[in-house]
C-alpha cells in the first residue's frame, strides 16, 4: 500500500521512511516509530493498517536502512544503543511530522513501539507539531523526558510480563502524569513484551493486540479528527 520516500529533516538534510496514505482527502497525520530492530517489513505492515484506518501514516527509517533479524537481539542493541536519540527525536521524527503537514494533515499523532515507545513520549515532550500519542511498552529515561514534561494527551499500551518497560515503571510513569495533571489514559495487558508484532510468535499476544488496536485507533480518531 505505501511507499518508501525522503523528506526533509529541521536542519535541511534528507531522511527516509515508508509513506502510506489514506483513501480520503484531508486525512490526519500519524508518525510511526520502529522497534529496534528497524523499519522491517512489520512496521511496514502496521503503517499500511493505520492508513487503512484513516490516517496518512508515515514510519522514519531511524537506522538508515539497516534492518536486523529477530533472532539477534544483540546486533538491535547495538543499534539503539548507537542511535543519537535526542537528534533522531527533533529532527527525523520532527521532519515526519512537519512532512505530514505540509502534504495537508490538519494535525498529526505519533505512537511508536519497544524502543518507539519510549521516542513517541519524547516527541511528546519535545515535538511542537505533534497533537496525541501513544506509546507502547517504552519509556524514556528520566533524564531525557519525565511525565511533567509531556505536553500532549497520551494512550499507553503496556505489557505485565515485560522484563525491559516493567510494571513498576509504568505505574510510576503513570503516577507523575497524574501528579502533574497530565491527560493520559494507560492499559496493561497480560501479555509479553512485543505483543504487538505479528511476526514474533514467541511474543504476539492476538488477544491484547485486537484490543489495544481497536483502542489506539479510536484515540487517534478522536484527538486528530
Amino acid at each position: 500500500m505505501g511507499e518508501r520516500i525522503t523528506f526533509k529533516r529541521p536542519d535541511g538534510k534528507d531522511a527516509a521512511g515508508y509513506l502510506a496514505k489514506a483513501d480520503r482527502a484531508g486525512a490526519p497525520g500519524l508518525v510511526v516509530i520502529q522497534e529496534w530492530w528497524g523499519l522491517n517489513e512489520q512496521i511496514e505492515g502496521i503503517t499500511d493498517r493505520f492508513a487503512a484506518a484513516g490516517f496518512n501514516a508515515l514510519a522514519p527509517d531511524l537506522y538508515a536502512g539497516r534492518v536486523v533479524p529477530y533472532h539477534d537481539s544483540a546486533a538491535a542493541n547495538a543499534e539503539m544503543t548507537s542511535l543519537n536519540f535526542l537528534e533522531a527525536t527533533d529532527q527525523i521524527c520532527r521532519g515526519a511530522a512537519q512532512k505530514l503537514l505540509a502534504d495537508g494533515a490538519g494535525k498529526v499523532g505519533v505512537t511508536g513501539f519497544c524502543m518507539g515507545g519510549a521516542m513517541t513520549i519524547l516527541c511528546s515532550a519535545r515535538v511542537p507539531e505533534f497533537t496525541a500519542g501513544a506509546p507502547f511498552y517504552g519509556l524514556p529515561p528520566a533524564a531525557a523526558a519525565g511525565p511533567g514534561d509531556v505536553k500532549i494527551p497520551l494512550q499507553g499500551h503496556f505489557a505485565l510480563q515485560d522484563d525491559w518497560c516493567t510494571p513498576e515503571a509504568v505505574q510510576g510513569f503513570e503516577a507523575g502524569l497524574k501528579a502533574a495533571g497530565k491527560p493520559h489514559e494507560f492499559f496493561s495487558y497480560e501479555a509479553h513484551h512485543g505483543f504487538m508484532n505479528e511476526k514474533r510468535p514467541d511474543v504476539h499476544q492476538a488477544k491484547a493486540a485486537e484490543e489495544a488496536w481497536d483502542r489506539v485507533v479510536a484515540f487517534f480518531r478522536k484527538q486528530l479528527g
